[in-house]
């Protein structure tokens, strides 16, 4: 388990929760043995570069979080380098509660979840945006995809956790089941044809 994860999980009263629970010593022992977990490896790389979509979590001044779902073509979710990841924003529902949070604390996470292969990964950081035309925003720009973009979002990795998959059920997009049943669909129309002759 890695340790920068505990380190921010892992507060006081989470502590406290596993020790009258009886997971704290095991818990001690993942992280005490467990690498950093703060740096994108190439292993994740490829997971996020298969990602449609993900969840961001920011924090409001009231110390209420928020999570928004954040989509566009896969792979728009750019790892920059082994600490950072960038999108970007394309116009959405003109709420801004993410941007005026960002604004106030800077604190933010990733939720990736990939449905078809049962796997999910945390990220903790830190978040900022940069509006206007800009080298980062040429970075991040999806090409031939249509969507406005209004800023770039830049998120600086803390921490990273990767989950087991028990109760993730199994879910495919459309695109998936699309690419899944056209032979099938080619094979029905084979038939038919062949039937007519």
């Amino acid at each position: 388990m890695p340790r920068k994860f505990g380190e921010i999980a892992f507060t006081p009263e989470v502590q406290a929760a596993q020790s009258d629970r009886g997971s704290r010593q095991t818990y001690e022992r993942y992280i005490a043995n467990g690498d950093s977990g703060d740096t994108i490896t190439p292993k994740i790389a490829d997971f996020i570069a298969q990602l449609d979509g993900f969840y961001l979590g920011t924090v409001g001044s009231n110390g209420y979080p928020y999570i928004q779902f954040r989509g566009g073509p896969v792979g728009f979710l750019k790892v920059l380098d082994e600490k950072n990841l960038g999108f970007a924003d394309f116009s959405g529902n003109v709420q801004y509660i993410s941007v005026g949070n960002l604004s106030g604390n800077d604190k933010a996470f990733l939720f990736l979840m990939d449905y078809r292969h049962r796997k999910r990964i945390k990220i903790w950081g830190r978040a900022s945006y940069l509006e206007g035309e800009s080298e980062l925003l040429e970075k991040l720009r999806v090409k031939d995809y249509p969507a406005p973009i209004e800023r770039a979002m830049l998120f600086q990795v803390e921490a990273i956790s990767e989950n087991c998959p028990q109760h993730i059920p199994i879910r495919y997009s459309e695109a998936e089941v699309a690419a899944m049943i056209a032979p099938l669909q080619a094979r029905i129309a084979e038939l038919e044809k062949s039937e007519m002759v």
